[in-house]
C-alpha cells in the first residue's frame, strides 16, 4: 500500500478542509469587526482622555499576554463550548493594535493641522471625522491588519472548544500523528493570514474617501461569512455529538460508526480536556471516550454498547523496569461512546 502524500489527502478531504476554512474566516471576521466596533471607540476616548490612556492599554496589554489555550479556558464556564467563547477570547487578543494604533494616530495628528481646523470652526465631531480619523486612518489600519494575522494564527485554537476552524486538521494530525493532516491545516492557515493582510493593506492605500464607501461593503461581506459559519456550525440533527481528533480519523471510530451504524451525527472536534464536562453540562449528547475513564462516573454518563463489535478492544499493559505487569480487562475498551445518562 503506497503511502498518500500531501495533495491526494487535500483532494480526498476537499469537502471538509472548505468546510474549516470557510468557519476559519468566519471566527476571523466577526471577531476582528467586534474588535473594531469596540477597539477604536475607546482609541478615540484615551485619546481625549489621556488620563484614561495607560490604565486602558495596560489592561489590553495583560490581556494578550494570557496564554491562548487558558484563555479559552477561560471562557468554558462562562460561555460554553462552541463559537461563543472563540469569539471572545480572538475579540480579547485583537483589542491591543487597534486600541493602541487608533490612539497613536489620532495623538499624532499635527497639533498645528488641529488648531487651524479649530480656527475655521469645526466643532469636536467635524475635527474628529473631517481632520483626525482621515490622517490617523493608515495608522488605524495597520493596527487591523496586526489584529487580523494575530487572529487567524490563534483561530487554529478554536476546534479546542469545538468551534471548528482549520485547528482541527491541525491537532487531529497531531492525535493520529499524520503529517499531511497537520500541513492541510497549518499551510491554508498561513496563506489565510499572507492574504487577508495584503487586501487590508490595499484598503490602507486607498485613502480615507473611498474606505468611507467600502464602508457599507464590509460589514455585508462579513455578515455572509458569519451566517455561512453559523449555518454549517449545526448538523441539522437533534444529537449533538461531539468527538476527539483521534476518534475522527480512526477507521474504528467515527467512520466505522457510519459504516456501520449508519450514524451521521455530523460531530463537532473537542478536546477530550472539555469533552466530558461538556456532556455532563448537556452541551453534547454523545461523546467519545474510555469506558474505563473516572469522568463517566462522577459525571454520571452512560456508556452505550458496542453490540457490532466495531470499536477495537484494548489490552492494558503495565512497565516497570524489567518487570511486566498485565492486566486484562474485557471492559477496557478503546473509545467507547458515553452519553448522558438515561433516565
Amino acid at each position: 500500500m503506497t503511502q498518500q502524500n500531501l495533495w491526494q489527502f487535500i483532494a480526498e478531504q476537499q469537502d471538509k478542509l472548505l468546510l474549516q476554512i470557510i468557519q476559519h474566516l468566519g471566527l476571523t471576521f466577526v471577531s476582528l469587526l467586534l474588535a473594531i466596533i469596540v477597539g477604536v471607540p475607546l482609541g478615540i476616548f484615551i485619546a481625549r482622555k489621556k488620563l484614561f490612556a495607560n490604565p486602558v492599554l495596560g489592561t489590553a496589554g495583560i490581556l494578550q499576554t494570557i496564554p491562548s489555550i487558558a484563555l479559552l479556558g477561560f471562557m468554558i464556564p462562562a460561555f460554553g463550548i462552541g463559537a461563543t467563547p472563540a469569539i471572545v477570547a480572538l475579540l480579547i487578543y485583537a483589542l491591543l493594535p487597534i486600541i493602541r494604533n487608533t490612539y497613536t494616530g489620532i495623538t499624532g495628528v499635527d497639533a498645528s493641522v488641529v488648531e487651524a481646523a479649530q480656527a475655521m470652526g469645526m466643532n469636536k465631531k467635524q475635527l474628529l471625522f473631517k481632520v483626525e480619523l482621515p490622517l490617523a486612518m493608515p495608522v488605524i489600519i495597520a493596527g487591523i491588519r496586526t489584529a487580523a494575522v494575530i487572529n487567524v494564527g490563534v483561530a487554529t485554537l478554536a476546534s479546542f472548544v469545538a468551534a471548528g476552524g482549520l485547528g482541527e486538521f491541525i491537532f487531529g494530525g497531531i492525535s493520529l500523528n499524520n503529517t499531511n493532516m497537520i500541513l492541510a491545516g497549518a499551510i491554508p492557515a498561513a496563506l489565510l493570514a499572507i492574504i487577508l493582510d495584503q487586501l487590508i493593506a490595499v484598503l490602507q492605500k486607498s485613502g480615507y474617501r473611498r474606505l468611507r464607501k467600502m464602508l457599507f461593503i464590509i460589514p455585508i461581506v462579513l455578515v455572509i461569512i458569519g451566517g455561512v459559519y453559523v449555518f454549517n456550525s449545526y448538523s441539522g440533527t437533534k444529537l449533538k455529538a461531539g468527538f476527539t481528533p483521534e476518534f475522527m480519523g480512526r477507521q474504528d471510530g467515527d467512520i466505522g460508526l457510519r459504516s456501520v451504524y449508519g450514524l451521521n451525527a455530523k460531530p463537532l472536534i473537542v478536546s477530550d480536556a472539555i469533552m466530558y464536562k461538556a456532556a455532563y453540562d448537556k452541551e453534547l449528547d454523545l461523546i467519545s471516550g474510555y469506558s474505563t475513564d473516572g469522568r463517566i462516573k462522577a459525571y454520571d454518563l452512560y456508556v452505550l454498547e458496542d453490540d457490532k463489535k466495531n470499536i477495537s478492544t484494548v489490552f492494558c499493559r503495565t512497565h516497570y523496569k524489567d518487570k511486566n505487569i498485565t492486566k486484562v480487562s474485557a471492559a477496557a475498551r478503546n473509545a467507547q461512546f458515553a452519553g448522558r445518562k438515561i433516565q
